[in-house]
């Protein structure tokens, strides 16, 4: 998911972020409107955590908001004869 796709759909990521890190306010959610290393600012400073680490992390959190688990059963096609 690309920073584009996140302000797109701010609403819906924010809700999935604030479950991840609490510490997260409603006012910190609303930067996921403007840029990015914005937010990552404002997350470093509720989490603690260095740019580098935060950056990770979120890339990670949004990464598998994009890409849902998917068992190799639910595409026979996926499957090695």
């Amino acid at each position: 998911m690309n920073w584009n796709q996140i302000k797109g759909q701010a609403k819906q990521v924010g809700g999935h972020l604030k479950e991840k890190w609490a510490k997260l306010t409603d006012d910190d959610l609303m930067l996921l409107e403007g840029k990015k290393e914005v937010f990552l600012g404002k997350l470093q400073e509720r989490t603690g955590l260095v740019k580098d680490d935060a950056e990770k992390q979120l890339d990670s959190f949004l990464s598998a908001l994009a890409m849902p688990a998917v068992s190799p059963a639910a595409h026979p096609a996926s499957k090695n004869p």
